[in-house]
């Protein structure tokens, strides 16, 4: 038997994705949800030692943090398979985003509308190494609700970048999302961080 040619041994297409935002956005809880396989998790409790360090500020009472990063996986029919990589929120942790970030066809910055300025140094990151990203407004219960042209106007994002409302806790919000953002990298032509143009 040829392996070489028979479509059912072709491997599937591997596509990586980065799951970005700010502390307590609902990164983990996103990569969670719409993961086939139980997610890899890096997370440790939150210490007297971040004390000073971290800002807490509207999440006072989480109790762990993402040191390293979230993994997850999805399969699309057999032709492609999305690798989920959930980057640390924290920014004494922003030196594994160069790691994560390698190969990535894009990404999405979760964020939470009651802190919405922790999304720029995941903008920032993005827009300077020209990887496409979509920003998915993260539904928590009881936050304020802005419009689009808001959120917009206040993170200074450029017509073309996508925003969309999520759940994170949804499987099938969280889908919806990484749609938009393939749709999105796909028209943007990007190639992906760190290949060869």
């Amino acid at each position: 038997m040829d392996f070489g040619r028979s479509e059912r041994w072709r491997l599937p297409t591997a596509i990586k994705i980065l799951i970005a935002g700010g502390f307590g956005a609902g990164k983990t809880t996103m990569v969670g949800a719409v993961s086939e396989t139980r997610p890899l998790r890096t997370e440790e409790m939150i210490t007297h030692v971040s004390a000073g360090v971290d800002d807490l500020s509207g999440v006072e009472t989480k109790p762990t943090t993402t040191v390293a990063m979230d993994f997850g996986r999805i399969t699309i029919r057999d032709d492609y398979m999305l690798y989920l990589f959930g980057t640390p929120g924290q920014e004494r942790f922003y030196f594994v985003w160069d790691e994560l970030a390698l190969g990535a066809l894009g990404a999405v910055v979760l964020a939470d509308t009651r802190r919405l300025a922790d999304c720029f140094p995941a903008i920032d990151y993005f827009e300077r190494h020209r990887t496409p990203f979509v920003v998915a407004l993260n539904c928590f219960d009881g936050a304020r609700p802005f419009t689009v042209g808001q959120v917009r106007r206040a993170l200074e994002l450029e017509p073309e970048i996508p925003i969309v409302l999520c759940d994170a806790r949804r499987k099938d919000s969280g889908k919806e999302v990484l749609i938009t953002l393939v749709e999105h990298a796909l028209r943007s032509g990007a190639e992906p961080v760190g290949t060869a143009p």
